[in-house]
C-alpha cells in the first residue's frame, strides 16, 4: 500500500504542479505583476539539466512577449520576496493548485547571475552564486514549497550586502525530485539593479553544468520511501561574512545550547561576533562553520534550543517559522 500511495504522489506532482514566479517584492514593496521578470506563457517545467532551457526557462515554455523592459532596482542587503502563481493571471483563490498543487514538494532555491545589460536576451555563459536555499525539515516532512504555498506563493531571501553594485539576473527556482529523468525545475529570471554593495566575488558556478542528473537531490524520489535527510542540489549559499566581505553592524551572540540538524549543518556552542539584524525568514542563521548573520529581521528571533526562527504568539504557544540550519540564541 505504501509503494502504491508513493507512485501516486509521485504522478500527482507530475501532472499538476505547474506554477511560474511573477512577480517580486523588495524590502515589502510590489514592483509590479509581471514586471522585470522573464515569464514564460506555459506553466510547466524543465526536466533536462543540460538544456540552455535550465538557465531562465524559455525555449519548450516560450516566453511571454514582448520581454520586460523594466530593470528592477534593489539595494545591496535589501528583503526580497518572490511570489509563484499557477497561471499569469495571478493569485486565485478559487483555484485548488495554485500557487501550486500541494501534491509537489521540494526546494526553493535562489542564484544571481551578473550581467553586463539586465536587458539583453542571451543569457548563455553568465557566472552564479546561490544567495538562499529552504529543502527539508525531516522531523516533520515540510518542504521549501511547502513553505511558500503556506506562505500564499511567497519566498522572502536577503540580497547579500557586500556584493558589487551592477545589472544582475535573480534566478528562483522550485525543483520537484522524482528521479531522473522525471525531476521537475521551474525557474523565472528577474532583471535587476544592484545598488551599493561592496567588492567582494562569490565564488560561481554555470548553467548548465552546475545541476547533474547523478545529483543525490535530483535523483531521490521525495515521495517514498520517506526520507531523513535530502541534499539540496547545487552550491553552498553564499555568505558576505564567511567570504571576508562587509555585513554591516556587529554584535556579540552567545550560543549556549549544541543542536543538530538534518542536511547541510551540524553542531555549534560558541561565542560569535556577527552582523546584527540581517538574517530574513526563512533564512540560515548558525550552523557549523556559518560565521554569516545569526540575529532575524523582527518580528523573528533565533533560539538556540531548536533549529527554527521563532515568532512569539502568545504567552502560551510559539508559531514556528522554518530554516535550513541550526538556530543560535540571539536578539533582535
Amino acid at each position: 500500500m505504501k509503494a502504491s500511495f508513493g507512485v501516486a504522489s509521485l504522478f500527482a506532482a507530475s501532472a499538476y504542479g505547474h506554477t511560474i514566479f511573477q512577480e517580486m517584492y523588495v524590502n515589502g514593496v510590489s514592483q509590479g505583476h509581471l514586471t522585470g521578470i522573464r515569464v514564460p506563457d506555459y506553466d510547466g517545467p524543465i526536466t533536462d539539466v543540460t538544456s540552455n532551457d535550465i538557465i531562465c526557462n524559455g525555449g519548450i515554455n516560450p516566453y511571454h512577449t514582448p520581454l520586460p523592459s523594466t530593470v528592477i532596482t534593489v539595494p545591496a542587503g535589501a528583503q526580497v520576496t518572490a511570489e509563484w502563481h499557477h497561471t499569469l493571471n495571478g493569485a486565485d483563490a478559487s483555484d485548488s493548485q495554485d500557487p501550486i498543487d500541494p501534491s509537489h514538494h521540494g526546494p526553493t532555491i535562489t542564484y544571481l547571475a551578473q550581467i553586463p545589460n539586465a536587458l539583453q536576451s542571451s543569457v548563455t555563459g553568465l557566472k552564479w552564486f546561490k544567495i538562499q536555499e529552504d529543502g527539508l525539515i525531516a522531523a516533520n516532512q515540510s518542504w521549501g514549497v511547502d513553505r511558500m504555498i503556506t506562505n500564499k506563493g511567497k519566498v522572502t531571501f536577503t540580497i547579500p550586502s557586500c556584493i558589487p553594485a551592477g545589472q544582475y539576473l535573480l534566478r528562483h527556482e522550485i525543483i520537484g525530485a522524482t528521479a531522473y529523468p522525471g525531476a521537475q525545475f521551474y525557474m523565472e529570471c528577474a532583471q535587476i539593479q544592484i545598488t551599493g554593495g561592496g567588492s567582494t566575488q562569490p565564488a560561481t558556478v554555470s548553467f548548465p553544468g552546475a545541476y547533474k542528473g547523478t545529483d543525490p537531490g535530483i535523483t531521490v524520489n521525495i515521495y517514498y520511501p520517506t526520507l531523513t535527510s535530502y541534499t539540496i542540489p547545487g552550491p553552498p549559499v553564499f555568505s558576505c561574512a564567511a567570504n571576508g566581505g562587509s555585513g554591516g553592524a556587529t554584535t556579540t551572540v552567545k550560543t549556549t545550547t549544541t543542536v543538530a540538524t538534518t542536511s547541510k549543518t551540524s553542531t555549534s556552542a560558541a561565542s560569535t561576533t556577527t552582523a546584527a539584524g540581517t538574517v530574513a525568514q526563512y533564512g540560515q542563521c548558525g550552523g557549523q562553520s556559518y560565521n554569516g548573520p545569526t540575529v532575524c529581521v523582527a518580528p523573528y528571533t533565533c533560539k538556540a534550543s531548536s533549529v527554527y526562527c521563532m515568532r512569539q504568539v502568545s504567552t502560551t504557544a510559539q508559531q514556528y517559522i522554518p530554516v535550513f540550519s541550526v538556530a543560535f540564541t540571539g536578539s533582535g
